[in-house]
């Protein structure tokens, strides 16, 4: 049996891969660290597997102890809109995430997963881009890390809390989209949440 930890079990991808991890029944124990307290009805949790830690994620490295886990899942993320600023961005986005990478490095995790984007590149003159490439070289570089993995979405589908005019449009022209990408464009597809939570899934060291 193997335990999990999963960082932005809130959002659009980390509520379906924590529901996903509940349900598999080669995990004993999921944890979950985040900002608040988690509503009762977000997860469905029949083996009472679901262990949620409530965290200040600008003191990050307080929490390094729950990182002893077999498996570590990040699907931290934010937007520009919703940081307010890029330096507020770039703390999500960048430096939480490569704090986590660094904790399951420390406690000797099996493997770390992260989402990051279809076409990041550290050079790119997008800094949303650019951002999510600085962070794709910055993790693997890391020494002693061997088995981490980043998935590459690109925009998402799936039932969100809040609107975003960009997927939202995204969601409504889906199967024009899927008809006309093909071949190199195809990585560009929107692509369902859970086919993202899928894939994190099967990058994890077993």
């Amino acid at each position: 049996m193997k335990s999990a930890m999963v960082l932005g079990a809130t959002g659009l991808v980390g509520r379906t891969l924590v529901n996903m991890l509940l349900q598999d029944r080669r995990y004993s124990e999921v944890t979950c660290l985040v900002r608040k307290p988690l509503s009762s009805s977000m997860f469905k949790d029949p083996y009472n597997k679901l262990k949620p830690v409530v965290i200040d994620f600008d003191y990050f490295q307080d929490y390094q102890g729950y990182f002893s886990v077999n498996h570590v899942y990040c699907c931290l993320g934010t937007t520009l809109k919703k940081a307010g600023s890029k330096q507020a961005f770039r703390r999500v986005d960048f430096e939480y995430v490569h704090v986590a990478a660094q904790l399951t490095r420390a406690q000797r995790a099996d493997s770390f997963v992260w989402i990051s984007s279809v076409g990041a590149d550290a050079k790119s003159s997008n800094f949303y881009l650019k951002v999510k490439g600085e962070l794709e070289n910055a993790i693997m570089r890391m020494p002693q890390l061997p088995n981490a993995a980043a998935v590459r979405p690109s925009l998402l589908l799936g039932d969100r809390e809040e609107s975003r005019t960009l997927e939202d449009l995204a969601q409504k022209t889906a199967p024009i989209w899927q008809s006309l990408m093909k071949g190199p464009l195809k990585k560009y597809r929107p692509v369902h949440a859970i086919d993202v939570a899928r894939n994190m899934m099967s990058l994890q060291r077993w």
